[in-house]
């Protein structure tokens, strides 16, 4: 059986991005394969306690995809402060000519984009994808449950960071499925009231709702006290036009410092805003761009003085191009900033800008939490949600199929042992 089978038949999707069926990343000839150990978001640890306790397996499993793509370079990418997986991934790289880039610590930094142009120099151009430039990039969780794959296992847990306002944090393997409440009881509950953050501070969903599942590509849950201002960043609401009809000054500095922009692409954030005040899209200027923002928020939650919202201003300057039909043009619109470098935005400001500094702290592997009862999403890809092939009262075991997809998607199996509960549009429940 090939690699790429394997993979189809094991239910890989991107685990750290919007869930892309691995299967198809994978079905191309490309120039370098690199792997995304960066993880961009502040306070997660998922992915370096990945490489800190799977690295050979890690190596092992890039050599194959760096054959099978025929790369001519395979390279993983991390942060140099994270030491133990660093120390981990080098004694297993010995021999193998799979390369370590040793990133500094700055948001975005995990951006796969800014990642091909750290390593490579190009710039992947608007609506384009990394592989318009010679390389396919895949998260190092996503290696490991190919490494898992090419052994016959299925993907049926999830490595979820449990972090922020909690009584300890912890990093814990999990059946996908489990509702987010029992993570949090891993972590010994919130401190205080709080909201919560699935993924990471700055790209993250709020929710108040732990009955959701774990899904493929969970990689955090963060306890946030109410009222905390990130929350406020976060929100959204109609006075946001109004405040920037009365606030916006037309710096520019959103733009300034945005990671896309530096690297010769058309992200004007602060034209969105005055397209936004104004209720006039002409003054948008070269449309094309807004479709190379990334969505990281780095206008939003560091560059603008006035503390307004200018990339909620390019999501939804996104959503009416998106609507109207407009489709953008692979580009790259100028040359890459040559001060780039020092436009890079340190982690560790950011986190103190956000007040988000005392909850950078160690999350420790857990234990394997067991779960007696799960709620299996459908969709937990890109494409449609997936056809159910088991019903109700049927027993199944762990890593049975229980879900296909019709086009588009990745294979879904079973996380537990136990009998189907419910099938409907949305998930599959299993019951111990």
């Amino acid at each position: 059986m090939g690699l790429i089978e394997q993979i189809q038949n094991a239910g890989v999707v991107g685990a750290g991005g919007a869930g892309f069926p691995t299967d198809r990343k994978l079905n191309c000839k490309a120039e370098i394969f690199i792997v995304n150990g960066i993880e961009c978001e502040p306070l997660l640890r998922t992915d370096r306690r990945v490489m800190e306790l799977h690295a050979p397996e890690i190596v092992r499993t890039v050599r194959a995809i760096r054959d099978h793509l025929g790369a001519k370079r395979a390279v993983i990418a991390l942060k140099k402060h994270y030491e133990q997986a660093v120390a981990a991934l080098t004694a297993a790289v010995k021999g193998t000519k799979v390369e370590l880039y040793l990133s500094d610590s700055f948001y975005p930094a995990g951006d796969e984009q800014n990642l091909v142009y750290c390593i490579t120099g190009k710039t992947v151009p608007t609506g384009g994808i990394p592989l318009d430039v010679g390389c396919v990039v895949s998260n190092v969780s996503t290696v490991l449950n190919i490494a898992q794959a090419m052994e016959g296992q299925p993907v049926v847990d999830k490595m979820v960071t449990v972090g922020g306002a909690v009584a300890h944090p912890v990093t814990v393997t999990c059946p996908i499925g489990t509702p987010l409440s029992k993570l949090l009881e891993a972590a010994g509950g919130a401190l205080g009231d709080c909201t919560f953050i699935v993924g990471g501070p700055l790209m993250g969903k709020v929710t108040d709702d732990l009955s959701q599942p774990v899904t493929k590509t969970t990689g955090g849950l963060l306890a946030i006290p109410k009222g905390h201002p990130i929350l406020a960043k976060k929100a959204t609401s109609p006075r946001d036009a109004v405040i920037a009809r009365a606030a916006c000054s037309q710096c520019s500095m959103c733009t300034q410092l945005c990671p896309r922009n530096a690297m010769g692409l058309n992200v004007q954030p602060h034209k969105a805003m005055r397209a936004l005040a104004s209720g006039n899209d002409t003054l948008l200027g070269d449309v094309n761009g807004i479709f190379s923002c990334c969505d990281c928020g780095v206008c939003t939650y560091f560059a603008c003085n006035f503390g307004l919202k200018p990339s909620q201003a390019m999501q939804q300057a996104k959503a009416k191009l998106q609507q109207a039909g407009i489709k953008p043009v692979k580009e790259v619109k100028y040359a890459p900033d040559t001060g780039i470098d020092n436009k890079r935005l340190p982690t560790g400001r950011l986190l103190y800008r956000l007040d988000l500094k005392q909850f950078d702290v160690d999350a420790p592997m857990g234990d394997t939490l067991n779960c007696d009862c799960v709620q299996i999403p459908l969709k937990m890809h890109i494409g449609g949600p997936d056809t159910p092939v088991v019903s109700v009262g049927q027993s199944v075991t762990r890593g049975q199929l229980i879900a296909e997809p019709q086009g588009m998607g990745a294979k879904i199996h079973a996380s537990i042992d136990g009998t189907v509960t419910q099938v409907t549009g949305e998930f599959i429940e299993i019951r111990k």
